[in-house]
């Protein structure tokens, strides 16, 4: 009997692991993935300067891709900023955010590096790392990120949530991001991810008013959040069962497209109950 137990928590706890690894290589591939194609679609070649429009298009397609490949397996925030929100909402754990964050901002220099490494010198210089106009002030530079992120992550919430929406949120996402990009360039080069702005700036080391990318994006995840799940559409969790989620004694399995259970009853002593969250960018 105690034999049977045994060999019964081993295959719990390997099943675990691989669902969790399996998740934060998603998310270090997909922001990895992010990085290189957003970042590389901002490079000034000489002979034809990126325009506004073509790098906000190409955002639009690179976080489509990114979403669409991965969000079956990790939920695709590709974002601390959404991981962040996913947080508030009580729809992921804290230790499972923490190796979100984590493998984001690994992947997110790792897209980077290779971006530098397979540029030309001339073309490479600062590596779009994010920078605040001239005529920008700093505050106004806060309070741009934190629109721009704001509704970036209410269209994630939206897009993911199984009450009101099915199939891949990839496209509704991807415009999110493009929109956010059409204005935002013109203010500070629009981040809306701190990972985003991170790994470039590991590479060149150049982490002027850097806080900046981190304090807007991740102030308007938690507006955001706290606007959709409190206030536009509140669900119905306790204080109890948002701190054991938090705690991660208590998976939730909402998002993404997988439709909630119907029995609210206990899982049998075979099942695992894993995080399905939502996305990006």
């Amino acid at each position: 009997m105690e034999s049977g137990r045994h060999c019964l928590a081993k295959t719990l706890v390997c099943h675990l692991w691989s669902a969790i690894s399996k998740a934060l290589f998603a998310e270090f591939l997909a922001t990895g993935l992010y990085v290189f194609f957003g970042v590389g679609s901002a490079l000034r070649w000489p002979s034809t300067l990126p325009s506004v429009l073509q790098i906000a298009i190409t955002i639009n397609m690179a976080t489509a891709m990114v979403v669409q490949v991965t969000w079956k397996a990790s939920g695709a925030h590709v974002n601390p900023a959404v991981t962040l929100a996913f947080l508030v909402a009580s729809q992921i754990s804290l230790p499972r955010a923490v190796a979100y964050v984590a493998a984001q901002l690994a992947g997110a220099t790792v897209g980077a590096a290779l971006l530098y490494g397979v540029t030309p010198g001339h073309i490479r210089e600062t590596l779009g790392v994010n920078v605040v106009r001239n005529s920008v002030s700093t505050g106004q530079a806060v309070a741009v990120e934190v629109v721009l992120t704001l509704q970036m992550v209410l269209c994630v919430f939206a897009s993911t949530d199984s009450r009101q929406a099915s199939g891949s949120p990839a496209a509704m996402i991807g415009v999110s991001m493009a929109v956010g990009h059409l204005i935002g360039i013109y203010f500070t080069g629009c981040s809306m991810n701190p990972a985003r702005s991170f790994g470039p700036a590991v590479i060149v080391g150049k982490f002027t008013v850097h806080w900046i990318f981190w304090v807007g994006p991740l102030t308007g995840a938690v507006l955001a959040s706290l606007i959709y799940n409190f206030i536009l559409f509140p669900d119905t969790k306790t204080l109890t069962q948002r701190l054991a989620i938090l705690k991660g004694t208590t998976e939730v399995e909402t998002a993404v497209g997988v439709e909630p259970q119907k029995k609210e009853s206990e899982p049998s002593s075979g099942d695992i109950e894993m995080e399905s969250v939502g996305q990006i960018a």
